[in-house]
């Protein structure tokens, strides 16, 4: 047990705190984002975003996206990696 214990606080030390902070955010940004595009295409704006976007739109969590957090979704998704993304994804009707 106490190995068990040693290796787990082991692990949870080599974690970057930053890095769990901005994956949370991501999660939270990308909840917001599906019910606006899609669940495949959220993916493709939060892998083109950059951790600021995200907190920007996170903010809308719990409710509907607000019209500033819509236009910064569709901004972030007119960018050649998320259009990219979303192609492959076969979502033609966000691309127009």
């Amino acid at each position: 047990m106490r190995a068990l214990y040693v290796a787990a606080l082991m692990a949870l030390a080599a974690c970057d705190p930053q890095e769990i902070a901005d994956k949370a955010v991501a999660r939270t940004a990308q909840a917001v984002i599906t019910p606006v595009v899609g669940s495949q295409a959220a993916l493709c704006i939060v892998e083109a975003a950059d951790p600021a976007e995200l907190r920007a739109i996170a903010v809308d969590y719990g409710v509907e996206a607000g019209t500033t957090t819509v236009a910064n979704i569709t901004r972030i998704a007119a960018r050649p990696e998320a259009r990219s993304c979303i192609a492959e994804a076969g979502i033609a009707q966000l691309l127009r």
